[in-house]
Parts: structure tokens; C-alpha cells; sequence
């Protein structure tokens, strides 16, 4: 039976976990204070939030809340962390960390999105989306396009007219 520390601390992370659209596991032996406050401070930049946890911790909250348990990545020391706004910035931001020279300790694991376990390569593959800024451009132009073609074409006859009309008015004028 836990006691009302350990529930109370369930209870925290099984809101966490609620209100995340996509949970990232990840490494963090190794860091220094310095690097690990960095790593932090560019998590909440986006959106998020890590949070170092027992494992045991974690995975009740994740059952608790209807999700899958990553039992297979989440051996060791690790920290989690919540991506609460644009799941793919925050996914570029553990990468962009984990690339950068001084913190080869850092290590992305894999991740829990919706009822999916992900792999590291898939949240890889996730930082490589393009920005949530970007893909809605590329939609609104992809929707203004058909629109854009539409408006030329319905234009046509009244361009031609008025085309028409001033050669006329150009031939009249020759003429007097």
C-alpha cells in the first residue's frame, strides 16, 4: 500500500501524463548540474516540462491514465519529459540538446504518444516535422491554390471584354 507521499506523487504525474500529448523517455546519467538545468530551460522554451521520477512512479501513473507502459525503454535512471504544446518542437529540442558537444550523456530512449510506444528513431522521426507554423502554410496554401485558378479562369471572359473593348476604342480612334 503506498503511503500518501508516494499517491500524491502518482497523482502529479498521472495529471502530467493527462495533460501531454506525448511523453519522451530519455537519459540523463552523466550530465552535469549546469548541462541538466540547460536541458530543462530549453524543454520549458517549447512548451514542456521534464521531470525525474521513479521509474515504478511512472508507470503506475501511465496505466492509471490509460496508456501504455514502456517497460521495455524505461530501465535505468531516467527523467521524462512532458511535451504539453507542439509535440514535434519539443522532440527537435531533446535532439538538438543531445547533439550538441558536452552532452553525449543525454540520450533519447524512446517515448509513449496516445497508445503508441515509440522508439528512438520515431522521435526522431518527429523532430524532423516541420513546425506547426509551417505545415499550416503549406495546408492554407495547398487549400489556396484550386481558388487561386478558380478566380483566374472566372476572370478570363471579363479580361477578354475588356481587351476587346479597348481595341475597339483604339480602332475608333485610328479611324477619326
Amino acid at each position: 500500500m503506498p503511503t500518501e507521499a508516494k499517491r500524491k506523487e502518482i497523482d502529479s504525474l498521472a495529471e502530467k501524463v493527462r495533460a501531454s500529448g506525448a511523453i519522451y523517455i530519455v537519459e540523463y546519467r552523466g550530465l552535469t548540474v549546469s548541462r541538466s538545468t540547460a536541458v530543462r530551460k530549453t524543454i520549458r522554451t517549447v512548451n514542456g516540462e521534464m521531470k525525474v521520477t521513479k521509474n515504478t512512479f511512472m508507470r503506475i501513473a501511465m496505466r492509471e491514465s490509460g496508456l501504455p507502459t514502456a517497460d521495455e525503454i524505461d530501465s535505468g535512471p531516467n527523467a521524462y519529459v512532458f511535451a504539453y504544446g507542439d509535440v514535434s518542437a519539443t522532440a527537435r529540442a531533446l535532439r538538438d540538446f543531445a547533439k550538441e558537444k558536452g552532452n553525449e550523456a543525454f540520450v533519447i530512449k524512446g517515448g509513449v504518444m496516445g497508445s503508441s510506444i515509440l522508439t528512438k528513431d520515431q522521435v526522431m522521426a518527429i523532430a524532423d516535422l516541420p513546425t506547426k507554423e509551417v505545415m499550416l502554410a503549406r495546408f492554407l496554401g495547398t487549400l489556396n491554390g484550386p481558388i487561386r485558378s478558380f478566380v483566374t479562369v472566372l476572370s478570363g471572359p471579363a479580361r477578354g471584354l475588356v481587351t476587346v473593348l479597348s481595341q475597339i476604342k483604339e480602332q475608333k480612334e485610328k479611324a477619326a
